[in-house]
């Protein structure tokens, strides 16, 4: 083997070996486990589709002792969970830069396992978006798409950059294929929120909505450059939508002055900071068209 490989294979060892001084194994079933990063002490942040229980959660520590953590938290719209745990008092992760990672950048998926310990997964970074809106409806910023094998026992695993430091959190659930790194710093934003209030405020309109193609005579008279709009399937009782007059099979166009032409492009609007204030939507009704004010819900206080 030449020196060069030997030189690379003993630098992967030596940044495994210091992002897995902040890797757990968590437990919440009779087989198999996940991960965790200790992200602060006394705080642990993992990959929320893996969590697959609130109650009788453990960890195995980078120490190897076996704890127990609560849940703080969790906010599937990003795919994590906040956990406490009084134990987790060693090494937390040392933060990269998300934005600095290119495409062709190496990365390493550092997980830990209930019994055989750490787990590595070298790959690269396939795609960098400064920002992209997941069809759950948050905002990732930037959104980092990885080209590596994620085994289940690594979601919720440390991403680690070439400098052994972490630029976020290994999640498989907003790519399709491969994984991708839920950046610092809406783990950031994720987990201080979680631990104030245990969840994260996310508006919702109380309607359920499926894309439709527009006439183009209809198009043109709404200036509606997209082919489609989103139709209106349900209506949830007593919902915003409901209390600003919506009816099954209205035909949605825009709100807040923002074409709409997918379900997705609604869920732009429901943002935290949007709850409570009134938008304006366009809708198509019997071929007529109208503007209606609905007042964005909390959506703690409702359904989807």
């Amino acid at each position: 083997m030449s020196a060069e490989l030997i030189e690379l294979s003993n630098a992967l060892v030596q940044a495994t070996d210091h992002a897995a001084a902040s890797v757990v194994a968590i437990h919440t079933e009779a087989r198999g486990s996940s991960s965790g990063v200790i992200w602060r002490e006394g705080v642990i942040v993992t990959a929320e589709h893996a969590l697959r229980r609130d109650e009788e959660i453990q960890v195995t520590l980078p120490n190897g002792r076996v704890v127990d953590a609560t849940l703080a938290g969790r906010d599937p719209s990003t795919d994590l969970a906040i956990l406490k745990c009084a134990d987790a008092d060693g090494s937390s992760a040392g933060r990269g830069d998300a934005a600095a990672i290119k495409p062709g950048s190496i990365t390493l998926v550092v997980g830990r396992t209930r019994a055989s310990g750490p787990v590595a997964a070298l790959g690269v970074v396939s795609l960098v978006v400064s920002e992209r809106q997941t069809w759950t409806g948050s905002s990732l910023a930037p959104y980092i798409r990885l080209d590596v094998g994620l085994q289940p026992t690594a979601a919720g695993g440390a991403v680690v950059d070439t400098h052994g430091t972490v630029v976020g959190i290994a999640s498989p659930r907003f790519a399709r294929f491969g994984a991708i790194a839920i950046p610092a710093a809406t783990v950031d934003r994720v987990a201080e929120t979680l631990l104030k209030k245990g969840r994260i405020p996310r508006g919702y309109l109380g309607v359920a909505l499926q894309p439709v193609r527009l006439p183009d005579q209809l198009r043109q008279s709404l200036q509606h450059k997209e082919e489609t709009a989103a139709i209106i399937l349900e209506v949830e009782a007593d919902g915003p939508a409901h209390k600003a007059g919506i009816m099954i099979g209205d035909i949605l166009v825009s709100l807040a002055g923002q074409p709409v032409s997918r379900p997705e492009n609604v869920q732009s609007h429901l943002q935290a900071e949007n709850i409570g204030k009134s938008l304006t939507a366009k809708i198509v009704r019997g071929g007529a068209v109208r503007d209606v004010s609905i007042s964005v819900g909390d959506r703690a206080n409702g359904a989807e």
